[in-house]
């Protein structure tokens, strides 16, 4: 794995109904999470907001399921969801993680950099997405 020393922070895409949901579990989330809540806000403000019929099956949003490649080279594939519905040895995972956050709103092919949680940077890349209607 080599150090990653450049930010990647690629134009993203969400429906309107998940940029409410989530600016609305981003705002509550504020007191409880302020770093997650934080990096979630960042990601809703930088979003093109599309009606959700114009949403691209290549995009991932809520209920989409995702494979990503890390920069070490890992494939994985998991299932966005709320907080309440997390189960990582399901795969589903919350999109108040980072790699959740990283996740909401890119496309099939684009790479992005994320923290964790002891702010060491990572990129990961989307290989594919099926949405919640295919998956």
């Amino acid at each position: 794995m080599t150090d990653i020393r450049k930010d990647l922070a690629p134009a993203i895409v969400l429906g309107k109904s998940d940029h409410a949901k989530l600016t609305a579990l981003a705002e509550a989330g504020l007191d409880r999470w302020p770093d997650l809540a934080d990096r979630l806000l960042g990601e809703l403000e930088r979003a093109k907001v599309v009606p959700d019929d114009k949403v691209p099956d290549t995009i991932a949003r809520m209920g989409s399921s995702v494979t990503y490649r890390t920069n070490a080279g890992q494939e994985q594939t998991v299932t966005l969801v709320y907080p309440a519905d997390a189960d990582i040895e399901k795969g589903r995972i919350s999109v108040m993680t980072p790699i959740g956050t990283a996740l909401i709103g890119l496309k099939t092919g684009q790479s992005i950099t994320w923290r964790d949680r002891a702010d060491k940077r990572h990129k990961l890349t989307v290989e594919a997405v099926k949405t919640a209607e295919t998956v």
